[in-house]
């Protein structure tokens, strides 16, 4: 996907070109593959038709990745597809403009969330520490495009979006998942009130 689509490729611009309201672009966007079709509507840092304040802000020292809102809005966005969309998009892929190194951008993914939320037994690969990790194929790295799942209580429905390149998922030294698959490993714990 192109996550930084220049004016041209507006709605309002496609229609132009077609001779069509925009309003009838964006219908048959949404209405194509069988009436999944979504549409990529950046609405905040995209005023110059580009994510270069996006850039800014995720390359500021004193910013941590984090993007959550426990489950508020789990039928308009995907929040779990946000690392992969790190990796893809900011290190491998941007063209228009800079990218983010791989190195930085896996320490603010990992070590330095862990260290501002106190979690000082993760975000590192070293002896003594949780040894929480995955396996990543950068080149292979790719997300799917998000799909509805109707599986929360009361037939509720919510946003997933899976992704490619994960060769595998170890948490406290199980291995969770292997190419995307669970392994029937569950390491962790459910955690309520304070700790």
């Amino acid at each position: 996907p192109d996550y930084e689509p220049g004016p041209d490729e507006s709605l309002v611009a496609i229609g132009a070109r077609r001779g069509v309201s925009p309003w009838e672009v964006a219908y048959d966007q949404l209405l194509s593959d069988g009436g999944t079709g979504l549409i990529n509507r950046p609405v905040l840092n995209y005023a110059a038709g580009d994510l270069g304040p996006t850039y800014e802000m995720l390359t500021n020292p004193t910013t941590v990745f984090g993007l959550g809102d426990g489950g508020a809005h789990a039928n308009q966005t995907c929040d779990a597809s946000s690392t992969t969309y790190v990796l893809s998009h900011w290190v491998r892929d941007r063209t228009r403009g800079p990218r983010i190194p791989l190195e930085q951008a896996v320490a603010k993914l990992t070590s330095a969330t862990a260290d501002t939320y106190g979690l000082g037994d993760r975000g590192r690969v070293v002896p003594g520490l949780r040894g929480d990790l995955n396996v990543i194929d950068l080149d292979g790295l790719q997300l799917h495009r998000p799909t509805v799942a109707h599986d929360l209580p009361a037939g509720g429905k919510r946003l997933i979006q899976r992704a490619d390149g994960y060769g595998a998922t170890v948490v406290a030294g199980a291995v969770t998942f292997v190419d995307g698959e669970h392994t029937g490993e569950l390491p962790g714990r459910l955690v309520r009130g304070a700790r």
